[in-house]
């Protein structure tokens, strides 16, 4: 673990890069140049491992171009002259998308806080941190029914997941291609809409997504304490009773046959699709005690859908759409490996959670800091240099 831990810093190190005043980590130096929201969580996360003052320095860059509605956008571009393969996309914005991500910060916050009890960095960024879950909160619920819904796959961080097929209509059997042709397609109709949620969301793409969800309900919960911290009662109130009304719709909404699912449009109709999505209910608390044991034997520890070699795969092994090199369609990747173990040790599944630990930790042996890995030989594909594979150090967090 030692020798990973080094490797880690050193791609931290590598990667990281500064400009004017800010400092931030791009994901990879050779395939993801700009920063990235939930990425940069994952960053600051791993770096209160090694130097609480970079973490910070993660989170002040990633707000410093919020935008007036509270937004946090998914991606900075704050270096264009860097040559890059990366996909020139048009958002309507020059130095930014126009779209958020998976809302990981109040999480990255809390745990900067929990290493430094430093009130003050705290205080600085509390009232980013309120407009973008109060953003969240009211443009993407416009029904009220207690769902945040995304308007874009790319806002879920997994692009090409088999759980937007339906509402993309795409087949469970199609190339990257055919799929960033319907994603972009979406991108240039928003444009149109000028990304006004409610308005775009009714008429193009709406996802209430689980992972998302369930992540929100998680940092919710941390964003009420972190207004405790700062003596704002009324605030962590209301943040945890929002908390607990998403959680209650995702049961109602969500919840069939034992499992959560995403749902689209404005009927709320579940896409019965097995992703690793189903057990992100376990990161947020969200089901009993028996829910989750039947959960996570019925299906996480099934060999024929979530249980590899080299565990957990994106997708389940008897879906129509699995491919075990497909982007977000199948390979294992260390950031869901993380979002699993940290959610298996808040039911008490210890022992399977170090088993995913102990895997996480082969394949960043056996095939170096990958973007992802063949859930059955474990070999290494995507970009290199990836820094998700660095959420191995905090695998030994409480």
């Amino acid at each position: 673990m030692t020798d990973i831990k080094q490797k880690c810093l050193r791609i931290l190190l590598n990667n990281r890069r500064k400009i004017k005043d800010f400092q931030y980590t791009v994901p990879s130096h050779d395939s993801y140049p700009y920063q990235w929201l939930w990425d940069s969580c994952f960053h600051a996360i791993t770096l209160t491992h090694f130097n609480i003052a970079d973490a910070k320095k993660e989170i002040l860059s990633l707000l410093s171009k919020q935008f007036d509605n509270g937004l946090i956008p998914h991606m900075i571009y704050w270096d264009k002259t860097r040559p890059t393969n990366f996909p020139i996309i048009k958002w309507g914005k020059e130095d930014t998308s126009s779209i958020t991500q998976p809302p990981m910060i109040a999480y990255a916050v809390w745990t900067i806080y929990q290493k430094d009890q430093n009130k003050s960095f705290v205080k600085k960024v509390y009232p980013s941190l309120y407009h973008f879950y109060r953003y969240l909160l009211t443009e993407r619920d416009p029904h009220e029914n207690h769902l945040v819904g995304i308007m874009n796959p790319d806002e879920s961080g997994e692009d090409n997941s088999p759980r937007f097929d339906l509402p993309l209509d795409l087949p469970p059997v199609q190339n990257l291609k055919e799929n960033t042709k319907k994603r972009l397609k979406l991108v240039a109709q928003n444009v149109e809409c000028k990304f006004d949620a409610p308005f775009c969301m009714r008429n193009f793409f709406w996802v209430k997504d689980v992972p998302f969800n369930a992540i929100m309900v998680t940092n919710l919960r941390l964003l009420a304490k972190l207004a405790e911290k700062l003596g704002s009662d009324e605030d962590a109130a209301y943040f945890t009773k929002e908390a607990d009304a998403i959680s209650f719709a995702m049961r109602r909404l969500m919840l069939g046959g034992g499992i959560f699912y995403s749902t689209y449009g404005e009927a709320y109709e579940k896409i019965k699709v097995k992703t690793w999505a189903i057990f992100t209910p376990l990161f947020a608390k969200i089901l009993s005690q028996k829910e989750a044991e039947k959960l996570v034997s019925n299906h996480l520890l099934n060999k024929n859908e979530f249980w590899t070699k080299f565990p957990v795969p994106a997708t389940s092994l008897d879906e129509p759409s699995f491919d075990p090199s497909g982007f977000w369609r199948g390979p294992t990747w260390i950031g869901v490996n993380w979002f699993i173990y940290k959610g298996l040790l808040n039911y008490g599944f210890s022992d399977i959670a170090k088993q995913i630990k102990k895997s996480s930790l082969e394949l960043l042996q056996k095939s170096g800091f990958r973007e992802y890995f063949d859930p059955f030989t474990g070999e290494g594909r995507g970009a290199h240099n990836f820094t998700w594979g660095c959420l191995v150090v905090d695998l030994d967090a409480p």
